[in-house]
């Protein structure tokens, strides 16, 4: 596969998740986005519709996050999150499910959560991507797997690494074993302590087809320097 500058760009969600953000911030943030050619930005929900109007016209999509950071609220909170989301303007939802019921291997519970908050973003915004954050670093591999299983299942479209807010960020492992786990039918989101340049092209190689990174800005830096073209 060759990946130029401009493919890369698009793989990137360009995020701003930290609780202390301002207006400010997300107006730089979609302002950088547009800049740099990126694919979508993603910020908390409370700033999709600022993003949205930052953006309207860009061709840069708007992603937001449900259950985030825990993954601990109720079912109905979450589907009730994402239908405000959606009705906001955010096409893109990285989910976060009941961690504690992922380990149990409850899934009853998980199937019904997931469905229903993919339900909910689909009845309001057609076409909505959903993104199903694993946190991988809390999971067994036995464990991905089953997440893995279940996204597939229940009709996601990724299956990502991590919130950023866990013990650890992606790693080339959990990727490559993300990407065995769901093969072609799902992408893989790799995120979390994603700085540079070498560190996003190595979650590529390992099968990564998005990246969510604080340090979008600086991966095309970057890759301006050393005028990569893989």
């Amino acid at each position: 596969m060759e990946l130029t500058r401009e493919t890369f760009a698009r793989m990137i969600d360009h995020t701003l998740l930290k609780p202390d953000a301002r207006r400010g911030d997300i107006r730089r943030l979609c302002a950088e986005a547009v800049a740099w050619g990126f694919g979508a930005v993603c910020v908390n929900p409370a700033y999709v519709p600022l993003a949205v109007r930052e953006l309207v016209g860009s061709g840069v999509k708007v992603c937001t996050v449900i259950g985030f950071p825990l993954g601990a609220t109720s079912i109905t909170t979450k589907v009730a999150e994402t239908e405000q989301a959606a009705r906001d303007g955010a096409v893109e939802f990285d989910l976060v499910p009941h961690l504690g019921a992922l380990k149990e291997g409850d899934a009853t519970y998980l199937e019904d959560e997931l469905r229903r908050v993919i339900s909910a973003a689909r009845s309001v915004a057609a076409g909505a991507v959903i993104k199903v954050i694993l946190e991988t670093a809390l999971l067994t591999e036995e464990e991905k797997r089953f997440g893995c299983r279940l996204a597939v299942a229940c009709g996601a479209d990724f299956v990502k690494t991590s919130t950023g807010f866990g013990p650890g960020g992606a790693t080339e492992a959990d990727v490559r074993l993300l990407r065995a786990a769901v093969g072609d039918k799902l992408g893989v989101k790799a995120a979390g302590g994603i700085r540079d340049l070498a560190t996003a092209l190595r979650m590529i190689a390992a099968g990564a087809n998005r990246i969510g990174t604080s340090s979008g800005v600086r991966l095309m830096q970057e890759w301006g320097e050393k005028g990569r073209c893989l």
